[in-house]
């Protein structure tokens, strides 16, 4: 298996308190011990990792973008990240508040006249943002998966339940409040997206749309019986699922969430309300995209966080009474998935310590989450 890493000169082998060779060892050694039998299991073809301390960064690669141009996984290769792409949501929505354009609290019929006389109208965008709008589905029906019919279904769907008590994981609900934190600050989602927050957190390379000259980058995808497959359009598909991204930009982005002082105060501003909890569903407390554990957390507990149960079924909610800011040590997550890819993104609070990991195949969350964690926890223990 080709494999292929790089490590940013700087002080980090010096900070893991040990002789450079023998930490590049251990580090190396510790990624492949958990990487390449990973892959082997779940007939992975290629993957990107990437890990952040102390402000330098590590790449590993993996395997191959392409199985049909055998072309090697890089730190510039593009993958889709799905549901990762909540988490860059949530910071425009998040900006767009910090702004002065929205408020959480708003109700969305406020920026969205389309659901005048719907139930969704007096819904907060805070509850379209952390799924507890009353029960959204997890995809939009068939029929209304399309731009032009989405609000028609939004304008006729009832809740299951009242706002804030029951956790839903729901692709229409933070899609819509995407949707509607663009509308307010006066541009297309995919503009704003790639325009003023992607260049604003110091990403070079990352997409709603990939253009025509980076699809070169942009690896090929693969369903689980191995057929090629990349993500296609859908009603809010950018909002909900659409960042296409590398892990040396994934790993940016961690960076930002890490230490955001490097940042505008809006962005600033921005970063720390998606580390906001806002309900605890469980062991887990829902923040804006990001979700997070509180220290001493377990594996079982980030396990149980991460399972298609918790995904699939209500949870109770919790309101949060005021919001809690992550606290240090916390174990902040978001996985990602489409048809083709697999993907992870994780950071520890206050410890200046995260990895991404990129799949061009959709394997199971927990799997990800027990390999990120044999990783990080040899790293912090060092």
């Amino acid at each position: 298996m080709h494999i292929a890493k790089s490590i940013l000169a700087g002080s980090f082998f010096l900070v893991l308190g040990t002789s450079p060779g023998f930490a590049q060892e251990r580090i190396e050694d510790t990624v492949n011990a958990v990487i390449q039998p990973l892959m082997k299991q779940q007939d992975i073809a290629g993957m990107a990792v990437a890990i952040t301390h102390n402000g330098q960064r590590l790449f590993f690669n993996y395997g191959v973008a392409s199985k049909d141009t055998k072309k090697p996984v890089t730190d510039q290769t593009l993958f889709e990240v799905g549901s990762i792409s909540k988490t860059f949501t949530a910071t425009l929505g998040a900006y767009a508040q910090a702004r002065g354009k929205l408020q959480l609290s708003d109700p969305a019929g406020r920026h969205a006249p389309e659901l005048n006389g719907a139930a969704l109208a007096d819904t907060r965008l805070l509850d379209l943002a952390t799924y507890t709008a009353g029960g959204l589905p997890l995809q939009f029906p068939d029929d209304a998966d399309q731009a032009d019919r989405m609000f028609s279904y939004y304008r006729s769907w009832k809740p299951l339940y009242p706002a804030g008590t029951q956790r839903l994981y729901s692709n229409p609900s933070i899609g819509l409040f995407g949707h509607l934190a663009a509308r307010a600050l006066g541009q297309p989602f995919d503009d704003v997206m790639e325009q003023t927050l992607m260049p604003g957190l110091g990403l070079k390379h990352s997409y709603v749309r990939v253009p025509q000259d980076q699809l070169g980058r942009y690896a090929q995808g693969y369903a689980k019986d191995g057929k090629p497959v990349r993500v296609g359009p859908g009603a809010l598909d950018s909002e909900a699922y659409g960042v296409k991204t590398s892990s040396a930009d994934l790993i940016r982005f961690v960076e930002a969430n890490l230490r955001p002082e490097q940042l505008d105060a809006d962005l600033k501003q921005a970063i720390a309300t998606t580390h906001t909890g806002f309900y605890r569903v469980g062991g887990m407390h829902q923040g804006l995209g990001w979700e997070y554990y509180p220290a001493p957390f377990s594996l079982d507990g980030l396990l149980a966080g991460n399972t298609p149960h918790m995904a699939l079924t209500p949870q109770k909610a919790e309101p949060l009474d005021p919001p809690r800011p992550a606290p240090d040590g916390a174990w902040v997550n978001k996985t990602g998935s489409t048809n083709g890819f697999g993907a992870y993104a994780v950071f520890v609070s206050g410890k200046d310590l995260g990895i991404v990991m990129l799949a061009n195949k959709n394997y199971p969350n927990e799997e990800r989450v027990k390999a990120a964690h044999k990783i990080l926890m040899v790293l912090e223990q060092q």
